[in-house]
Order: structure tokens, then sequence, then C-alpha cells
């Protein structure tokens, strides 16, 4: 058990998400004003805690305090009441009433799909729960069946809506800065995939993806990667199922409406949902079928759809100022006031004080860590620098050159001069190409140097007298090869031998510890039953040369 706060005790987790664990715990002591519901002692309740890579984002911490006032005011029958707020160093948690019910995922899973009128009337609960939401502000943004729990009493199935506001607190620059949205990619909104600003409308594209999967048991869009899953929900359109009747599938339609402005408000989705849920049922009369088949026209759009602030693309509504008198295009212009300096004079410039090593003064020459961390943005930005590579310095053009003698060798095999009438002109060195031929009369030419070209095959050595026959280096034994990768022993002939020596076990094995004496019908032992087969592999081998 661990303690959280003053006030709580964790027990047991009850289940882990994406944004932390759902805890079972028990409450020690009456909580204080600034709780929205004091609670008793021993009561049970369960708390959520935020992973803690969202505790230790700053950002993370000031929307949590930021928002507290607002999640504790979010009252509704189909929502999960926020009843405390904990903030305790690397730890956040959010005290909620504990339901005992499974998630609508679980649900489903155990259950099955719903008919058409259940899902109907419960998706109807859960708009007006968003209706409430909306009319604070808040933006709930992962609606899913998982966010959804189940609560049964006499009076039947209630589902209520959880997680409020832990999309938002989760859209902090630091932990989104690597994917473009908040929430699960099954359940989406284009707008939110797409970066754009978004509204209140999400909430209703998550609403109608719900009641799809409530009649369905599986989501409108799915595919093998979340890539392909937003490309489905930014292009495709939902197959409607020969299940679904035309009154429901046209609020599942219009609530799946690529475009937001065109979906409707919570308000007239809850009030819409009701209408089909009577028209469809089988106790329906003329007027509530009619009604049914005119739902399109109670699914109005949102005139004014709460905005999700702090979004990308998303900015504050600009302020209006108080009107207090006719504008007057010849007032004077209002004059910023004077900061510092002489009268009449510019503000002093503000000199950084030289940081060094140790974080104060320092060398004053040394540049300013600014300075140094501007250098290293424009060494990011600096494009690759294009330039002529010399091919032989190319590693994938380099021609593989000739192998080095040994020094022994070398030493064995030096130049021998020509004859007396060459002695001006040395041989050259063996692994040098040769500019020009030697003279073959006795009149000197006048060498032709050649210019080497890039990535051409190399110019072949005029033929010249062979120098005078070296006795050969002798030949290194094996053994006093240092390099030797050949297994020492028989070679094949010794794997022959293993070979042989393991068939002739494993043969011996199966004989002895295998039925498979019973199956041939012989009593003979092992080496009875080998020399019986040999001698009459032998007989018929004879008869076969007599033949």
């Amino acid at each position: 058990m661990r303690p959280v706060g003053s006030k709580y005790l964790l027990e047991e987790p009850l289940g882990r998400g994406a944004t932390g664990t759902v805890w079972r715990a028990r409450q020690r002591e009456t909580a204080g004003a600034e709780a929205a519901v004091a609670g008793q002692p021993g009561e049970t309740v369960a708390i959520k805690v935020l992973k803690e890579e969202l505790a230790n984002d700053p950002d993370v911490v000031m929307r949590f305090l930021r928002e507290r006032s607002v999640l504790l005011r979010l009252t509704h029958p189909n929502i999960v009441r926020t009843r405390d707020l904990v903030v305790e160093g690397d730890l956040l948690a959010l005290v909620m009433d504990l339901i005992d019910g499974p998630d609508l995922h679980k649900y489903l899973r155990e259950n099955g799909p719903f008919t058409p009128a259940a899902a109907a009337l419960l998706t109807a609960q859960i708009a007006d729960a968003l209706a409430a939401s909306h009319a604070d502000g808040v933006v709930h943004r992962d609606l899913k069946p998982a966010n959804v729990l189940v609560k049964q009493d006499a009076s039947g199935m209630h589902p209520m809506l959880t997680d409020f506001g832990i999309a938002r607190l989760a859209d902090s620059p630091g932990l989104t800065r690597t994917q473009e949205f908040v929430g699960t990619p099954a359940y989406v909104a284009p707008e939110s995939a797409e970066g754009r600003p978004q509204t209140s409308a999400v909430d209703i594209y998550g609403a109608g993806i719900l009641l799809y999967e409530l009649v369905t048991g599986r989501p409108p869009f799915a595919g093998s990667s979340a890539l392909e899953v937003l490309h489905q929900h930014l292009s495709a359109e939902p197959r409607r199922p020969s299940t679904v009747p035309d009154p429901l599938w046209t609020v599942i339609e219009r609530c799946l409406s690529k475009d937001p402005d065109r979906r409707p408000s919570a308000e007239n989705l809850a009030r819409g949902l009701r209408a089909v849920a009577d028209g469809i049922g089988v106790h329906a009369n003329a007027a509530q079928i009619a009604a049914a088949e005119g739902v399109a026209a109670l699914l109005a759009p949102d005139p004014s759809p709460a905005p999700v602030p702090d979004t990308p693309g998303a900015a504050d509504p600009t302020q209006v100022l108080p009107n207090t008198g006719g504008y007057d295009p010849a007032a004077a212009t209002s004059v910023l006031p004077h900061t510092g300096g002489p009268q009449g004079g510019a503000d002093p410039t503000a000199v950084m004080p030289p940081v060094g090593p140790g974080g104060q003064g320092g060398n004053p020459d040394d540049p300013h860590p600014w300075q140094n961390q501007m250098r290293a943005a424009r060494d990011r930005n600096d494009q690759t620098q294009v330039q002529y590579l010399d091919p032989n310095q190319d590693p994938l053009r380099r021609r593989p050159q000739r192998q080095v003698a040994r020094p022994q060798q070398q030493q064995q095999q030096q130049p021998q001069p020509y004859p007396p009438q060459h002695q001006q002109q040395p041989y050259p060195p063996q692994n040098q190409p040769q500019p020009y031929a030697p003279p073959a009369q006795p009149r000197r030419r006048t060498p032709q140097p050649q210019q080497p070209q890039p990535y051409a095959p190399p110019q072949q050595p005029a033929p010249q007298a062979p120098p005078p026959q070296q006795p050969a280096a002798p030949r290194q034994s094996r053994r006093d090869n240092p390099n030797r990768t050949r297994i020492p022993g028989l070679g094949c002939l010794k794997g022959c031998l293993v070979v042989l020596v393991i068939l002739f076990v494993a043969s011996w094995l199966v004989w002895e510890l295998s039925p498979l004496q019973d199956w041939i019908g012989t009593t003979k032992g092992y080496w009875d039953q080998v020399e019986d087969i040999y001698h009459t592999v032998g007989d018929w081998m004879g008869k076969i040369n007599g033949n």
C-alpha cells in the first residue's frame, strides 16, 4: 500500500492506460476545502496516477494546476466525478468516484454488439455528457469505448464518461513534438490528424465512431499501421453494414463527416438519437417512425463550437476593448514611458556579463554560450557541401593494389643492372609502371610521358629484357605458416569415419531401445542381426557376380 498525499492510500491497480494507472484507493481522512468532495475516512475511491514523464514535464504541471477548477466543477450524471487533484513531488494524481463495472471496450468483447435501438440510447447519454462539458468549454478529445465505464443498477445501464482533461494535460510541447495529435488513431478526427485547429466537433466525430462500433463490434477504419488508419480517416468513407437501419446510418454518416462544420452539436445529437431509438423499436407507432426518418432535420451543427486552446494552428480569440468614446483620427499618439538614461536619450544597452567555464566571470574574449548555441543551430541547418573527389581517393572505384613483396623476397630479388652500355639507366622498380619502352637499338629515344586518365585502365609497360633469374625463395612449410586455416587430421576421411561411428551408435540404440525387434519379429541380438545381414548381402552379391 502506498500513500498519496496525506489523505489517500493506494490499495491495488485496476488498469493501465496510455496516460497512467488507475488504482483502487481508500480515503484516510476528510479532504480539505480545496477538494470538490470532502469524503469520509474509509471511503473507497479511484485514483489515476499519471505517468512519470507527464509528472516531470513542467508544462503539464502548470496545466494541471491551471485547470484544477475546471475539472472539479465538471459534474453530470454520465460523467465520472473528479473529487480531488493531488500534486506531490513527482506525482500527479486525479481522485475520482469508483465505478464498479467494466469499460465499453471490455463489455463489447464479452457480450458482443448492441442492438441498434440500445446503441442509440447508450450513445445519447454519452452525448448528454459531452453537451454538458462543451457548455463549460471542456473538450474530451479522446472519446473511445475504453474511456466509457458501464454502471449497472436496477434502473438499467448507464455509461460514465471518464478521463476528461487527460488528453489536454498530455498535449504539451515536450511530449507531442513527434506527433500531430493527441488521442487514439482509430478514433481521431481528420482535423486532429492534420494538425488543424480543433473544436468540440472532434468529440462528435469520436461519438460517431463509438456508435458505429456499438452496432458492429469494430471501428469503421482499421489498418496494419497507425499511418494507414489516419489515411483512411482523411480520405475513406465508412462502409454501411446491412444491419444498421436508415435513420441510424444517417446519424452515423453526419457524425463522421470530414467537414467539422457539418457535424451536429452534442445536444442535437442526443435529441436525434432518442428520436431514432423510438422510431426503430418494435413498438414504434407511425409518428415515431416518421420522426426517425426525418432525423436529418434534428442534426443541426453547433453555431459556436467550443475551441480547443493550445493546439497547433489554434489561437486565443481576439479581445475587444470596451468602446469608451468615438473614434478620433486626430488623437495624439500614445507614447510609451521612458525606462532609463538621460532625458531625451536612448535607453542604455544592457551588457551581458561574461560567462566562463565556472559559470561566473571567465575570459571575456570567449564566445557567450548563446553564440555557441546559435552557431550549432546554423551548423545543423547547413546543406551538404559538394566537392570534387579524386578518383584515386574514391573507395568505390579504387583499383586493387599489387601485393608488396615480403622483406625476404625483396632482399633476394634486388634489381640487377643491364650490361655496361645501359649502366646509366638502372632497371626501374618492379612495382612501378614504365613510362617508355627500353631501347632496342644503340641509339636512345626521347621518352614520351603519358598523362594518367581518371577511371582509365592502367597502362601496360612495354616489354623489356628480362633480368637474370634468381633462385626462388624457399617455400614455407604448412607447420611454419601462422595463418593456417585447415584443421589438422585426416580431412575428409576423418569426417567419414565420424559419420560411420555416429550411424553405428544410433543404429545400436534404435535396435536396443525401440520396439523395432518386435516389429520385425526376431529375437536375435544386435551383433547377430548385423552378422546375418552381412552374410545375406554377401550371398546376394555372389549370386550377382555368378550370373
